[in-house]
């Protein structure tokens, strides 16, 4: 896992920005946290840095946006109003997975069993300025995560966290971001 804090809605927006920059088709980003935690906010860096000049907004009612005029597409999800898994795959919404894209899905857990095994999943805590950031995600993505951090956090401390199974000291790695 990887832990870091961003301390402005900007810098919240630089970290997506920064992370768009080693995304790839087919990637998948799945979030979690309440209302106002930075979801969209995340997104709207995301979109920017894959080239779109496009207005993000949270796809709450419609729930998926597809923006284009990027290197890649974005698709961001909302399934807040979704009942379930069902909701999702009786819509068809399972093949933007599949497509040249990134993926950006809002309210993720309650479409958790259908993500993709190799899904970025961020957890967001806290509002206003400051917010946490709980990463987990595979090898390949967790360099572009703490290259993007170091990027745009860098007066904040990133941590990655060894989880018990991969490292048998479980012993934390914390490292102070040099900049």
């Amino acid at each position: 896992m990887i832990r870091f804090k961003t301390t402005s809605p900007e810098q919240t927006e630089e970290f997506g920005y920064e992370l768009a920059k080693s995304l790839i088709g087919g990637d998948v980003i799945a979030l979690t946290g309440d209302l106002g935690a930075g979801k969209t906010c995340l997104t709207r860096g995301i979109a920017r840095g894959l080239g779109s000049t496009s207005h993000v907004s949270s796809p709450t009612f419609t729930i998926v946006n597809e923006y284009e005029g990027g290197r890649l597409m974005l698709f961001h999800f909302d399934t807040y109003r979704l009942s379930g898994p069902d909701d999702f795959l009786m819509s068809g919404l399972d093949e933007y997975f599949y497509r040249d894209g990134v993926c950006v899905i809002e309210w993720s857990d309650i479409i958790e069993e259908l993500l993709p095994q190799d899904t970025i999943r961020m957890t967001i805590t806290g509002d206003g300025n400051i917010r946490t950031f709980e990463c987990e995600c595979g090898e390949k993505h967790s360099s572009y995560i703490l290259e993007a951090a170091k990027k745009s956090c860098a007066e904040n401390e990133v941590e990655s966290i060894s989880e018990p199974a991969a490292d048998i000291n479980n012993t934390d790695k914390k490292a102070k971001i040099d900049t």
